[in-house]
């Protein structure tokens, strides 16, 4: 992806097509699904090009979001963007609550202990449903997970791209 599109959060991929109208299947990947009601238009990034397309219709089935959008108006159409990835800009990303970041801030963030111990990059988040869990990729080639309660993430930088853990005792391999 280009440089220009790195203050794009992704919301959703566009997976299939539904009948012969141009009506778009999307998997979101964004925590609330009725983000995508609120859109007047959509970014899609295909080819590594960006094109936006006005939203002329949403609606919602099981875990997934059907689109309807200005200009796609038949299966020809749709399937041409097919495997593209809808995106919001940052400044119109849903606000965060305290103590939440988006995970692009979060990824190659320096993580440290209490006592200044580096023990690595984060390299990925783990979501079980009860509580995230941190992948720590070290110098060792090995991961520690550690789970993002406040027990364990003293304090997140993303300015800065530092993050200070405290690891309870099992933590560590």
């Amino acid at each position: 992806m280009c440089e220009a599109m790195n203050d794009y959060f992704e919301i959703g991929k566009i997976v299939n097509t539904v009948g012969v109208s141009g009506e778009l299947k999307i998997f979101p990947t964004t925590d609330d699904v009725k983000r995508f009601g609120l859109l007047e238009t959509v970014s899609i990034i295909l080819n590594d090009g960006l094109i936006e397309k006005p939203v002329t219709n949403v609606r919602f089935h099981r875990n997934l979001v059907m689109l309807r959008l200005g200009g796609v108006d038949d299966v020809d159409s749709a399937n041409a963007l097919r495997g593209g990835v809808i995106v919001v800009e940052r400044a119109d990303a849903l606000p965060l609550a305290e103590n939440e970041y988006y995970l692009k801030d979060l990824l190659g963030v320096a993580v440290s202990t209490e006592d200044g111990e580096k023990l690595g990059f984060l390299r990925d988040v783990i979501f079980t449903g009860a509580n995230d869990v941190y992948v720590i990729g070290g110098d060792d080639g090995k991961d520690l997970l550690i789970p993002a309660i406040s027990d364990c993430i003293l304090s997140v930088n993303v300015g800065d791209k530092q993050m200070v853990v405290r690891l309870l005792e099992g933590l560590r391999p």
